[in-house]
């Protein structure tokens, strides 16, 4: 029996007598499974299964223990362990039983490890013997579940602690060393035992090996200063975490040893976090940083493709964090082995090459990983926006794509898009929303390639079938249109960034310079001399016109798409945004002034745009509070102001654009008193200049009107009683009677709007209801309501010319006039309820009944009509009791037309 070899029966140690008779137990007890195991197998010959029929259970083979049995073994092994193992481990190597139990402290002082020469022998007996137990499946269970950590403790410690001479020893240590041969079996045994046990576990071991204790024992123990690890295991435990980590599937290993069991709680995202730092640093015993780094890079990207909820947040978070540092710390590396292979499929739909298809599940990992990395990381850093910027184009295609389409990438690509456009640099984020818009750059080179559906709701890329020229061309045609639509959903999501509005105020400065350069083009049109020129010069120069021709194209079908898709508080959300755009279309104005050769033959729309302009600065400088902010962002209108000034062919033009500018340049010290007024757009051209003409003590009242119109022909006027409402009297309240310094006063005075101080007779307000310039007429029309709701006397007595006319204006084709009609009829209702709602509830049912009423148009003015009816009832609220005839009558109308 080899157990004789190291078996001692006359020791005076108590404690070693009792482990010796435990491991020869042990080994006996191994060595009976091992001979019935074999027995067992040898009986399981071919025709001893013929006698098994298939309901029989098979047998069990002889080392299956019991649970009492298991309980037993238990109960040895950690009794060896305890008495015969730790014991003798240095200071620092495991965890001492007095960290484990309270059963482990007694343990402790109980037993001494004795002299250190037998302390080294029995340690290295012990852990044979464990060893050997492990050849056998069914005790290495039991023993690596339990005692891992132990004997990885104890093979460390006798392969590899220092000899003493090394560390200082007395003679008789260093004669009882261990030989070379012995160190040797043991380095081997560890080899063995890290490269057979799951890795996550030996990871886990190696860390609390490589830790040690961090507490000390009390002062005069058998643990006293235990302190750290001693630095030869940590250097040890180093080495062997970096070649765990190298292995393949290493770095997951590593990951679910730390992470493993966790909640996901915020501890355990902290845990995350210093995995990624663990594993962007590279290790010492590494070879070369560049063949750390092509080991785990790509073992890193593989940790964002786990599928398990739990996993899959905490591989991800491991992932994403340990890109985004080495995308800071190692930009090189990161660039060669992360970025690079994740966007490669996407890559692969902008280069032309015979293996250019992409599959659907290539591109579904790629766009998925990219969100995960640039969206979920969310860490704007220069190298992952220039790498994102790169593909792009390829993402925002695919974003058309599924747009078109059901698929799960769509939300992906449109949060990737988002997030680009609201991190990057304004002057890059123009550059790519032209490249996008398609007035800059090739979108995709491989041109007979498209994005075609998946089986598994993604995209494949593939090539295209063959189609005639007409085909193409139309598809050409359709998929731009299209790709701008796209364009325009994306930056309508994009409401808190100034970049929809810069990109709409660059294409009209680009639109400005084209119409500069228009002229300076057809000169050299003009001057160009074909018969001095080769045909490639010819086709090169007429490729080039149509080349500018189809940018013009493409930048008005942009600007008018812009237009038609954004509202205006997204394309023009701060004041300096707003200043901007009037700078743009005065600067056109300028522009067209070199271009015009007869002064009599103005642009009506040109003059129109240039009135609202000028409009618009006026509003602004009409303004509450004005900063020096504000008028430093309006210092800009100072030249295109002068150029106006001094250029235009029209007087009013010249003196309104004298006035702003030199309001601008004082900061509204000096006001002049026909700069608001002659300030208004109005829709005839004749008005601006009947307004300019007219007493400054009339341009007050005539400029409430001109403010009521800016809102358009097709705004409504809210209720009279609606926040909206009162938001739009506190603008004609205070943009007319804007404040004004005149040079002696020094002051800004503040008066009403005209709608409140008229002293105009009734007769005039009645002519001008029947106005034909809109503004004039609505202006009128809210007079003639504000008349009746006061209970003028004058107005009272022509209630009936005032009736008609509401009626009258009730068909105007303009929302502007008719709802202000509305509004005057209501008002009609509330003063006089019995006579109003009984000729409203008539021509409700009957349709109009003015002579002059258009029947074709009876049912849109019938349904004028009953909005009257519906305000007046609302506004009566606990009055209808007094006209429950006419109330309950007008609600039977009402309810049998609808």
């Amino acid at each position: 029996m080899t157990a004789a070899e190291w078996f001692s029966g006359d020791t005076e140690d108590t404690a070693w007598g009792f482990v010796q008779e435990c491991l020869l137990l042990l080994l006996t007890l191994a060595r009976h499974l091992s001979i019935e195991l074999e027995v067992f197998r040898q009986s399981r010959a071919p025709s001893a299964a013929k006698l098994h029929t298939p309901e029989m259970a098979p047998p069990l083979p002889p080392d299956i223990l019991s649970v009492t049995q298991q309980r037993t073994l238990r109960v040895a092994l950690q009794s060896v362990v305890s008495l015969g193992l730790c014991p003798y481990l240095a200071p620092g190597v495991g965890v001492p039983l007095g960290r484990r139990s309270a059963f482990g402290a007694m343990v402790e002082k109980l037993v001494r490890g004795g002299a250190v020469s037998a302390g080294r022998c029995r340690l290295l007996i012990t852990t044979n013997v464990l060893l050997q137990l492990t050849e056998l499946s069914s005790l290495a269970t039991l023993v690596f579940t339990q005692h891992l950590g132990d004997v990885m403790a104890a093979l460390c410690q006798l392969g590899y602690q220092p000899h003493r001479a090394e560390r200082g020893g007395s003679e008789e240590e260093e004669t009882q060393e261990l030989c070379a041969e012995e160190r040797r079996s043991c380095r081997e045994a560890l080899r063995g035992l890290l490269g057979k046990v799951y890795q996550p576990i030996i990871i886990k071991e190696l860390l609390i090996l490589q830790g040690g204790s961090k507490q000390s024992g009390a002062v005069g123990s058998s643990r006293a200063a235990l302190g750290s690890a001693p630095a030869w295991l940590r250097r040890l435990c180093g080495q062997l975490l970096s070649e765990r980590l190298m292995q393949p599937s290493g770095v997951q290993a590593v990951v679910r040893a730390i992470l493993e069991g966790g909640t996901g709680g915020e501890s355990d995202w902290r845990k995350c976090d210093a995995v990624a730092r663990i594993l962007v640093a590279c290790p010492q015993q590494s070879a070369s940083a560049d063949s750390y780094y092509r080991q785990v890079c790509p073992q890193i990207l593989d940790l964002l493709h786990f599928r398990d909820k739990l996993t899959a947040q905490q591989f991800q978070r491991v992932a994403t964090r340990a890109v985004l540092s080495m995308v800071q710390e190692k930009p090189s590396f990161a660039h060669q082995y992360l970025l690079t292979p994740l966007l490669a499929p996407l890559r692969c739909c902008t280069t032309v090459s015979d293996h250019t298809a992409v599959e659907e599940w290539e591109l579904t990992q790629c766009v998925e990983d990219v969100y995960k990395v640039w969206v979920v990381g969310n860490s704007p850093s220069a190298p992952l926006l220039k790498a994102l910027e790169e593909v792009l184009p390829v993402i925002f295609t695919l974003f058309c794509f599924t747009k078109q389409n059901v698929s799960h990438l769509r939300a992906p690509c449109q949060d990737t898009l988002l997030w680009y456009l609201s991190h990057t640099d304004t002057c890059v984020g123009l550059s790519v929303l032209r490249q996008l818009s398609g007035l800059q750059g090739q979108r995709i080179d491989a041109a007979d390639f498209h994005f075609s559906p998946g089986s598994d709701g993604g995209a494949r890329f593939i090539s295209k079938e063959s189609s005639s020229d007409d085909d193409a061309l139309y598809e050409k045609l359709s998929e731009e249109q299209w790709r701008l639509e796209c364009l325009m959903q994306l930056l309508v999501e994009l409401k808190d960034s100034d970049l929809p509005g810069d990109f709409f105020l660059d294409l009209l400065r680009e639109l400005t310079s084209w119409a500069a350069a228009a002229d300076e083009v057809k000169t050299e049109e003009e001057e160009l001399d074909v018969s001095t020129m080769t045909l490639l010069e010819v086709e090169q120069q007429l490729l080039g016109g149509a080349e500018r021709q189809g940018q013009r194209l493409v930048l008005l079908q942009v600007l008018a798409v812009m237009v038609e898709s954004l509202q205006h508080t997204v394309l023009l959300r701060k004041n300096t945004q707003v200043v901007d755009f009037i700078v743009s279309l005065i600067q056109r104005a300028c522009v067209g002034l070199d271009q015009v050769t007869d002064p009599g033959l103005v642009n009506p729309v040109e003059s129109q745009t240039l009135s609202m302009a000028m409009g618009l600065v006026a509003t602004l400088l009409s303004g509450p509070q004005l900063g020096a902010e504000d008028y430093s962002s309006m210092s800009r209108l100072l030249p295109p102001l002068e150029t106006l000034s001094q250029r235009h062919s029209d007087v009013v033009i010249q003196e309104l654009a004298s006035n702003l500018r030199t309001v601008i340049a004082t900061h509204g010290a000096y006001w002049p008193e026909n700069l608001t007024a002659a300030a208004q757009p109005s829709r005839n051209p004749e008005t601006a200049a009947k307004t300019s003409s007219v007493p400054s003590s009339k341009k007050q009242k005539m400029q409430t009107a001109a403010y009521n119109s800016q809102t358009g022909p097709h705004s409504s006027p809210p209720d009279s009683n609606s926040p909206s409402n009162t938001r739009v009297r506190h603008q004609v309240s205070s943009v007319p009677a804007a404040a004004r310094m005149t040079a002696q006063g020094g002051e800004r005075n503040h008066g009403k709007t005209a709608l409140c101080s008229s002293t105009k007779p009734l007769s005039d307000w009645l002519l001008k209801a029947c106005d034909p310039d809109v503004p004039t007429r609505a202006f009128a029309l809210r007079v003639l309501t504000q008349m009746m709701q006061d209970q003028n006397p004058e107005a009272v007595q022509a209630q009936d010319k005032v009736l008609t006319l509401f009626l009258e204006n009730l068909e105007h084709e303009d929302s502007f006039i008719y709802l202000s009609a509305i509004q005057g009829l209501a008002a009609l209702a509330d003063s006089y309820p019995e006579r109003i709602l009984g000729r409203l509830l008539q021509d409700f049912q009957h349709g109009p009944s003015l002579p002059t009423s258009n029947k074709e148009h009876s049912l849109e003015t019938r349904l004028k009509v009953g909005e009257v009816l519906m305000r007046a009832s609302r506004a009566m609220g606990e009055h209808q009791l007094l006209f429950v005839h006419i109330c309950v009558y007008m609600i039977l109308q009402v309810r049998r037309f609808t």
